[in-house]
């Protein structure tokens, strides 16, 4: 597995606008950039990267959202001061 991740690191390294969260894009975008000549490694790779996008971009809408719960919170608590 180490050698997915090298590889998918190095892709999004290099071409970071090209990849987004859909599988069959990214597997066209590595047959367009890269050279693998196994299906099944595309496969992985596309997968790996499909993942780590995902987890990295709800991890990006949780950080925006906390300051807004948190001012909610304080506004709920002001409320219940009243």
């Amino acid at each position: 597995m180490d050698r997915v991740k090298r590889i998918s690191t190095e892709l999004l390294e290099k071409y970071p606008d090209r990849f987004s969260v859909d599988f069959d894009e990214n597997k066209k975008i590595i047959k367009e950039i890269a050279i693998v000549r196994s299906k099944i490694l595309r496969n992985k790779i596309a997968g790996y990267i499909t993942s780590y996008l995902h987890k990295t971009s709800v991890q990006n809408e949780q950080e925006i959202s906390d300051p807004d719960r948190e001012e909610l919170e304080k506004g709920s608590d002001i409320v219940k001061e009243e």
